[in-house]
C-alpha cells in the first residue's frame, strides 16, 4: 500500500472524485444481488461485471474505484460453502478487478479496498442501526483477517466505511493503529450522531490518534446530513459520499423513495474540508459525472 504521507499529501493538495454505488449500479444493470453477500457474490459468479461497473464510473470522471468487498467476509463466504483460502482469494480478486479497470481507464487513479462494517455481514440493515451486541474483542476479531488480506492485495487505501457505532470505530482504530497501512474512516451518520445515536465527535477524536487514518467523514447517509456531520469533524481532510437519500427496506431488500442526491452540494462539502467526494448507494455514473463537473468548476 502507498506510504501514509504520500497519500495524505495528495488528498491535501486537491479534491479527489470517488465513485458511486457499485453494487446498486450492478443491480441497475440487471444483476440479482438478493443474497446476503450482495455484490460480493459476483466476485465468484460474474467478476467481469464488476470490472465493467468500475470502468463505467471511471469513464464518468471518478478517480477512485472502491472494491466489491464491502460485504465480503470469512463467515459470509463460509455460508456459501467456501473455505478460508477461497474466501481470501475472492477478497484479493476484488482488488485485482478494480486495479484492472483503473489501469485501463484511469492510470493515475486509486483503488480503495472496501472494509464494510460487521452489520453488512448480518445483511439485516444493522449497518444503519449499529445495534449488534458484540464486545471490542469480537469486533476486532471480525475485522482483523479481512484487513490483513485486503491490505496485502495491492490497494492504495483501505476504505473503512459505513461504520455505525463508536464500539466499531474503536475496534477498527485499534486494528489500524501502528500498522503503517493507509485508510480513511467513514461513518453512516445521522446528523451529528452515529447511527447508534452517539456523538460523532467521539469518533473523530478516536481517529485523530491513529496516524494511519488520513481522512475522516461520512458515507451512506442522506445527502442532507453531510454538512452537519462535516461541521462536527474539524478542518479535514474529510471524506463525503452520501447515498441517494432513498430508504433501504431490509426485509423486502428494495429501495424506496426518490433520489435527493445533488452534485451542486459538493461545493459546500469542499468548503468544509472535504477532499474525497462522491456517492454511495444508488448514486450512479451520471451523478458522479456531475460531481466531477462541480469539482472542476471549483478548481
Amino acid at each position: 500500500m502507498s506510504p501514509v504521507p504520500d497519500l495524505a499529501d495528495a488528498i491535501a493538495r486537491r479534491p479527489v472524485i470517488l465513485d458511486g454505488g457499485v453494487a446498486t449500479l450492478l443491480e441497475a444493470r440487471g444483476h440479482d444481488l438478493a443474497s446476503d453477500l450482495w455484490s460480493a457474490r459476483l466476485l465468484r459468479d460474474d467478476p467481469e461485471s464488476i470490472v465493467a461497473a468500475h470502468a463505467e464510473f471511471f469513464d464518468a470522471g471518478a478517480q477512485v474505484a472502491t472494491t466489491a468487498s464491502y460485504q465480503a467476509s470469512f463467515p459470509g463466504f463460509a455460508a456459501l460453502g467456501l473455505d478460508a483460502d477461497q474466501a481470501a482469494d475472492l477478497m484479493r480478486l476484488s482488488v485485482a478487478l478494480a486495479r484492472r479497470a483503473r489501469d485501463e481507464r484511469c492510470p493515475d487513479g486509486w483503488v480503495a479496498a472496501s472494509v464494510g462494517p460487521y452489520g453488512a455481514f448480518l445483511a439485516d440493515g444493522s449497518e444503519y442501526r449499529g445495534d449488534y451486541d458484540l464486545d471490542l474483542a469480537a469486533l476486532r476479531g471480525f475485522h482483523r483477517p479481512r484487513i490483513d488480506v485486503l491490505a496485502g492485495a495491492g490497494a492504495d487505501v483501505l476504505a473503512v466505511e459505513t461504520i455505525p457505532c463508536l464500539a466499531e470505530v474503536e475496534a477498527v482504530c485499534a486494528e489500524l493503529d501502528g500498522t503503517g497501512l493507509v485508510a480513511w474512516l467513514s461513518l453512516s451518520a445521522d446528523g451529528d450522531r452515529t447511527r447508534a445515536g452517539e456523538p460523532l465527535g467521539e469518533a473523530w477524536s478516536m481517529a485523530a490518534d491513529v496516524a494511519e487514518i488520513v481522512a475522516i467523514g461520512v458515507n451512506c447517509c442522506t445527502p442532507g446530513d453531510v454538512v452537519t456531520a462535516l461541521d462536527d469533524a474539524g478542518p479535514g481532510p474529510l471524506v463525503a459520499y452520501p447515498n441517494s437519500g432513498q430508504g433501504w427496506d431490509a426485509v423486502r431488500r428494495t429501495w424506496t423513495g426518490e433520489s435527493a442526491f445533488d452534485a451542486g452540494a459538493v461545493s459546500s462539502w469542499l468548503d468544509r474540508g472535504a477532499r474525497l467526494v462522491g456517492g454511495c448507494c444508488r448514486v450512479g455514473p451520471d451523478d458522479i459525472a456531475h460531481v466531477a463537473d462541480e469539482v472542476a468548476w471549483r478548481s
